[in-house]
């Protein structure tokens, strides 16, 4: 462990590095032990050195978003968390096109086309996730996703090269790419939209943020839809018809306000929250036939 350290050392700045950092203090269920490194590359440079360092040394690593769609161990994370910091947060329009960083909030890419003027990625503007994270999952709300508005991403393959690629080869589908499966590291999202009217665009995002705000319990810590949604079917409704709605065990509920968000109601660990899941996923199999499938990302020791 101490070898491995010694030579992040070398790739970057003590500031860049910790060490047993708590998960909780970077996922949005705020729950998650330590990782055993938590790095911030800055540069494309410094990150492929990371990633390379990682591979040799034969360490897990994991590209870390702003943690909405992610579920950490209480044990934590036996390898290196990788953050994209603020240098990776730029966002910038370009005629029709928005240009955001990884490390960018899609609500900031959002609110660039309201002041742009563009129309298009309304539904984007109350998903709590990184650009980076939203492309690999390809996020999406009110049914709209980013595959409708997403033209390229720069992406950075194992071996360190950068290659931009086309949308269409990214294999977007329902919550999901093959970002994750080939290895590569979202560095920057190009969106095309369409030119709009500024006022229409801000009542659209108004109307979902209040919409958001009325089903949704914003108000406890969660990781947004805690399901993936079944074909023919909704998460939330198959759980309500479960008899699960309020359903808890320790400090994590299936949410009163809506059944599809399994919330932390501030005494939660990690495994409450797993274990729940599960037993919802259970029921739900017995009551309805259907299968349901965890939309949130599963990570560490539990």
């Amino acid at each position: 462990m101490s070898d491995f350290l010694q030579m992040l050392g070398q790739v970057l700045r003590a500031e860049q590095i910790r060490v047993h950092e708590p998960m909780s203090r970077h996922t949005t269920f705020r729950v998650g032990g330590p990782a055993d490194y938590y790095v911030e590359p800055e540069t494309k440079e410094e990150l492929a050195a990371v990633l390379a360092l990682c591979r040799r040394q034969k360490i897990p690593y994991y590209m870390l978003g702003n943690g909405s769609n992610l579920l950490v161990g209480d044990k934590g994370y036996r390898g290196a968390m990788v953050a994209l910091p603020k240098a990776w947060a730029q966002v910038r329009a370009e005629g029709c096109r928005i240009h955001a960083g990884a490390g960018a909030l899609l609500a900031s890419a959002a609110k660039l086309a309201l002041k742009e003027s563009l129309t298009g990625m309304e539904f984007a503007s109350g998903i709590p996730g990184t650009v980076g994270g939203a492309v690999v999952m390809n996020a999406g709300a009110y049914g709209s996703e980013l595959a409708d508005i997403l033209a390229s991403v720069a992406v950075m393959t194992p071996e360190g090269q950068v290659h931009r690629l086309k949308a269409k080869e990214l294999e977007l589908g329902y919550r999901a790419s093959c970002i994750g499966r080939r290895g590569l590291v979202v560095l920057e999202a190009e969106f095309a939209l369409a030119p709009g009217d500024a006022g229409q665009i801000r009542e659209r995002m108004e109307e979902l943020a209040a919409r958001r705000k009325e089903k949704q319990p914003l108000e406890y810590p969660s990781a947004g839809s805690t399901f993936k949604r079944p074909p023919g079917h909704f998460a939330g409704k198959l759980i309500q018809e479960a008899g699960l709605r309020g359903f808890s065990v320790g400090g994590a509920q299936v949410s009163q306000k809506h059944c599809g968000f399994v919330i932390n109601r501030g005494e939660a660990d990690a495994a409450d929250i797993l274990k729940l899941c599960r037993e919802v996923q259970k029921r739900v199999l017995e009551h309805s036939g259907v299968e349901l499938e965890l939309e949130v990302k599963v990570l560490g020791e539990f």
